[in-house]
């Protein structure tokens, strides 16, 4: 299958680029996203949460009073839950949150994905990134309106020049393709991808 190849600045039409089917034209598997897209996120979750349980209270080790003839309840440790400073019933510990899928999962969820963005219009190749200095300016310059979008740019390589021109637009993501993920791809307005990265998705999905 072909499809369009532009050239930026102004998106100006520059040929035709082949895809594969087996990459670019498949079903969109809802279900299949949406878990390739929760495990993407689970296992982002730090899991760092911690609370200090009655064992690791600091003090506990003396009765705090008799345990008869006082007219107050009956006490063995000031460590325990039921007291202002003592632990925490079910302490919260460090966990993991990640959700293991399977690669050929993954995989398939990436094709869906990427196939539906094309399907969509919301996936654009470009011949290459044309920026040459770190200015943020030459950035606006090169994506112009694209800019306004929530707009994720993925290439071979990412260049220092093009990481400091892009890093201050806060709706623009430049990233490697190798580490492009489900969730990015699903929250952008628009992609443009570089025929390399393309090439790469190809060699990685088919």
């Amino acid at each position: 299958m072909k499809i369009k190849q532009y050239q930026l600045p102004g998106l100006v039409e520059s040929g035709e680029i082949e895809l594969s089917p087996a990459v670019f034209d498949v079903p969109y598997n809802r279900g299949l996203v949406w878990q390739a897209v929760n495990a993407y996120l689970a296992g982002k979750r730090s899991g760092s949460k911690a609370n200090l349980s009655r064992s690791e209270v600091r003090g506990g080790g003396i009765k705090p009073w008799r345990q008869k003839g006082l007219g107050r309840a009956r006490a063995g440790s000031n460590t325990s839950p039921i007291w202002r400073t003592g632990g925490v019933t079910f302490a919260a510990k460090p966990r993991s949150y990640i959700q293991k899928l399977p690669k050929k999962m993954y995989r398939a969820a990436m094709r869906s994905l990427f196939a539906d963005l094309l399907r969509q219009g919301t996936l654009s190749v470009i011949k290459d990134l044309p920026i040459k200095d770190h200015k943020t300016k030459s950035a606006l310059a090169t994506l112009g309106e694209l800019s306004n979008f929530k707009l994720l740019i993925l290439t071979d390589f990412v260049s220092e020049e093009a990481h400091l021109s892009m890093r201050n637009l806060p709706r623009v993501t430049l990233m490697s393709i190798r580490k492009v993920n489900p969730f990015d791809l699903s929250r952008a307005d628009r992609i443009l991808m570089t025929p390399e990265s393309i090439k790469f998705c190809e060699e990685w999905l088919s």
